[in-house]
């Protein structure tokens, strides 16, 4: 089996694995998030059923449980349980020696305390002698754990809360001078290249938790999160797209508003990348919707769907939570029209491509059955075992990807085929092909080297997969 050269991934594939990381430390602590965010909705002086008594758990909650939750699985993220409770173990330390939520700080000491123990056990393998593996493993943990926690309440902690302060600072400034709008500028872009995680889990979420703590909600939640835009654009590719786009922008338009998988719409903006003037207009009307009404969520709402917005409304910000994103997806979908009306060659450009795409599909399968995609690695057909579908955080657009592709088997009888989703980092190495997003494959790369990797456009109704399925079919 021939080799891939890979080459130096870009800064682009790099940053995309960070944001990945940041999420995969977010995501399974998502649900006591929200758990907070409802406590804070219903019992706070301002909450729909204020109680002083349940309104004492919200300050130690989002000061102790949350921080610690993101370090410890940031640690085990690292070094697997010795990692996530070195983690929780220097996460301690900057909570006690700081004033606000540790959010960003969790974020950093606990895959620090996970590189600690890792670096140290591998340190020690093979040398302890027989009948000391338990002494060593529990006196490396406390007494590494020690030395951590001490230097993240006289170092880290007031490094990482001066940052906090700075980039606050900057954002409140931002707010009261009104260009808070101006955040899409960068947050729309981001999110079609697949960097959206990297901002709104690293600065968004921190700073909406802080002010939520203080205010009872926070705009910082809606900036990068608004489905508005998203749906504005799958509209107008519904009425005014052309061929496969037209035909599978009505069930993006359900995944992506109420499913809140935002990774549908994106391959369209990169289709035509004109239509990012649509998208980022509409984030920037539906941002000052929400300040002229002074709206706000309780906590990130993950998924971004429309479900999560209303749930994680607090009292007496509907109105504006709705029409913030009512009018970003009404300002979208008629600058997203004009563009699609305007731009006929690309229409024409786009139609030549999908025939294009068509007739390789018939040639490829007339040409010995084999697949052979993003690299020279040659893979049977009738070898195929299993075929891992991965995103950023192997849990939105990889597993609508493999759950339709499964169904897809399961009509044409095919049964031994395994089809399941992870996160890019985390895909098994028995895979035998892995597919992706396009602009992700550096990144899968990164961690596939070997591997054989299909890219798709379209989640929906790819022809990449099509050609798979038939190959599939024909064996």
């Amino acid at each position: 089996m021939n080799v891939t050269q890979v080459k130096t991934p870009s800064p682009r594939a790099r940053i995309q694995a960070f944001g990945g990381f940041l999420t995969n430390m977010v995501l399974p602590n998502i649900g006591a998030f929200i758990a907070w965010g409802i406590l804070t909705a219903l019992f706070i002086p301002s909450g729909w059923i204020p109680n002083k008594e349940l309104e004492a758990i919200v300050g130690p909650a989002i000061t102790y449980l949350l921080p610690l939750l993101l370090a410890s699985t940031g640690g085990r993220m690292v070094a697997g349980q010795r990692g996530a409770v070195m983690g929780a173990i220097g996460a301690i330390g900057l909570i006690v020696g700081s004033d606000i939520p540790m959010f960003l700080g969790a974020m950093i000491i606990g895959p620090l305390g996970g590189w600690v123990i890792k670096k140290f056990d591998k340190s020690i393998e093979n040398k302890v002698p027989a009948g000391f593996e338990m002494i060593v493993n529990n006196f490396s943990i406390g007494i590494l754990g020690f030395l951590l926690m001490i230097l993240s309440y006289f170092f880290i902690g007031p490094v990482i809360e001066s940052a906090n302060n700075l980039v606050t600072s900057a954002i409140k400034a931002l707010v009261s001078t009104g260009f808070l709008p101006l955040l899409s500028l960068i947050n729309e872009p981001a999110k079609v290249l697949f960097l959206n995680n990297v901002i709104d889990q690293g600065i968004y979420y921190p700073l909406g938790m802080q002010e939520t703590l203080e205010a009872g909600k926070s705009i910082y939640f809606t900036v990068a999160s608004n489905p508005g835009p998203g749906l504005g654009l799958l509209l107008a590719f519904s009425f005014f797209g052309k061929k496969a786009a037209k035909r599978t922008a009505p069930g993006a338009i359900i995944i992506h508003f109420f499913g809140g998988i935002h990774e549908l719409y994106f391959p369209y903006v990169l289709m035509k990348p004109l239509t990012l003037i649509g998208m980022i207009l509409g984030g920037m009307s539906g941002i000052t919707v929400f300040k002229i009404f002074d709206a706000g969520l309780v906590a990130g709402p993950s998924p971004g769907s429309i479900f999560s917005y209303l749930a994680l409304t607090p009292k007496g910000n509907f109105l504006g939570i709705i029409l913030g994103v009512l009018v970003a997806a009404g300002v979208s979908f008629i600058v997203t029209s004009i563009i699609l009306k305007l731009d006929k060659k690309a229409v024409e450009d786009d139609d030549e491509v999908f025939t294009t795409s068509i007739e390789k599909s018939k040639l490829m399968k007339s040409e010995g059955k084999q697949i052979s995609r993003e690299s020279d690695e040659i893979l049977t057909v009738n070898n195929i075992s299993k075929i891992s579908f991965a995103c950023d955080a192997g849990a939105g657009s990889s597993a609508l990807g493999a759950t339709t592709f499964r169904k897809r088997l399961q009509k044409e009888n095919i049964t031994e085929i395994e089809v399941k989703h992870y996160r890019i980092e985390d895909v098994p190495a028995d895979s035998d092909i892995i597919v992706v997003h396009k602009d992700l494959l550096e990144r899968a790369r990164l961690s596939h080297k070997n591997k054989t990797i299909i890219t798709i456009d379209n989640y929906i109704n790819d022809p990449n997969l099509a050609k798979l399925m038939n190959e599939l079919k024909e064996e």
